[in-house]
């Protein structure tokens, strides 16, 4: 598996993080071999939130791996807060950060995360209390690096006015068919619905501001209304993930997440498969490197025009 550093830190993380969502129904049996399956291909980065099955996702991820102080050197640990479904609000504040990091911590059975990330913004975040929590969790050696999820560039501005600690990474949803912050770049000036810019040209800020973007749901059309692969909805997008699944000898998972990884920008994807199966597909396309052509012959199949 290929590496590179997460954001401007100096982290060296696997391409394609293993995302961790939807174990919490697993068994354990199961679990050991979607986590085997991960770290057979090199890929030890995996992305937790405290809100995944209700932190059950959490357990039974440190249950399946059998967490120890030896196995935790070797895993790269992610995961996020912030949202609380229990009286359904978003909580930046010291308290709750501080509060949910330690749940998290004693749910995955370590001393500390490698990385956590701010789940969705909270309109009633007062930045100086996210400083103050970064600030204790960083002192108290139970986060290392920092990021936010969800967030637009002036959001991560007025954060980064008070937090001393560089924000590593933004995790963002997109895909072929969810591909708003790269066309709207693409449509600049221009009077069509793909000039609309929703996100405030995130993409383009987090490669100057050196922020990794972690694509979250990289085969999902909508928001969860399905996966583009295979469906009816999308012949054209198919037939060329077909095409050059042939020509590269591997499945249209791989070239779908092959198409995340060939932007310059150095994307992390996260998965969300929990079958091995599919997982290795996506792993494998650390080692396909799609053409200028086939990359945005895949942007206009998905139903996206160039200007």
């Amino acid at each position: 598996m290929r590496t590179q550093k997460l954001g401007g830190s100096e982290l060296m993380v696997p391409v394609v993080a293993v995302g961790c969502m939807r174990i919490d129904a697993m068994e354990r049996e199961a679990a050991s071999r979607l986590i085997g399956t991960a770290l057979e291909h090199g890929a030890n980065f995996f992305d937790h939130a405290d809100i995944y099955g209700a932190g059950r996702s959490e357990e039974v991820f440190a249950d399946a791996v059998g967490m120890t102080s030896s196995v935790r050197e070797g895993l790269i640990l992610q995961s996020k807060c912030g949202i609380r479904p229990d009286i359904q609000t978003f909580d930046f504040s010291r308290e709750h950060i501080l509060a949910s990091v330690d749940g998290i911590l004693s749910r995955l059975r370590t001393e500390y995360l490698d990385v956590l990330l701010l789940h969705r913004p909270d309109a009633l975040v007062e930045p100086e209390e996210v400083a103050a929590a970064f600030d204790q969790l960083e002192q108290e050696g139970k986060v290392r690096h920092f990021g936010v999820s969800n967030q637009h560039p002036r959001q991560i501005e007025l954060l980064k006015k008070y937090v001393r600690q560089p924000l590593v990474a933004n995790q963002l949803q997109l895909s072929i068919t969810n591909a708003t912050m790269i066309t709207s770049g693409l449509n600049v000036n221009m009077e069509n619905a793909s000039a609309v810019d929703r996100d405030g040209g995130v993409l383009d800020y987090c490669r100057l501001h050196d922020i990794t973007v972690q694509p979250w749901s990289p085969f999902q059309f909508g928001f969860f209304e399905g996966v583009f692969i295979g469906h009816a909805k999308f012949p054209a997008l198919n037939a060329k993930l077909d095409e050059l699944a042939a020509k590269y000898g591997v499945s249209s998972t791989t070239v779908a997440m092959a198409w995340l990884l060939r932007h310059p920008a150095r994307m992390q994807p996260v998965t969300g498969t929990t079958t091995p199966e599919r997982l290795a597909d996506c792993l494998r396309a650390a080692d396909v490197t799609l053409t200028r052509e086939e990359w945005y012959g895949l942007l206009i199949a998905a139903g996206n025009t160039l200007p």
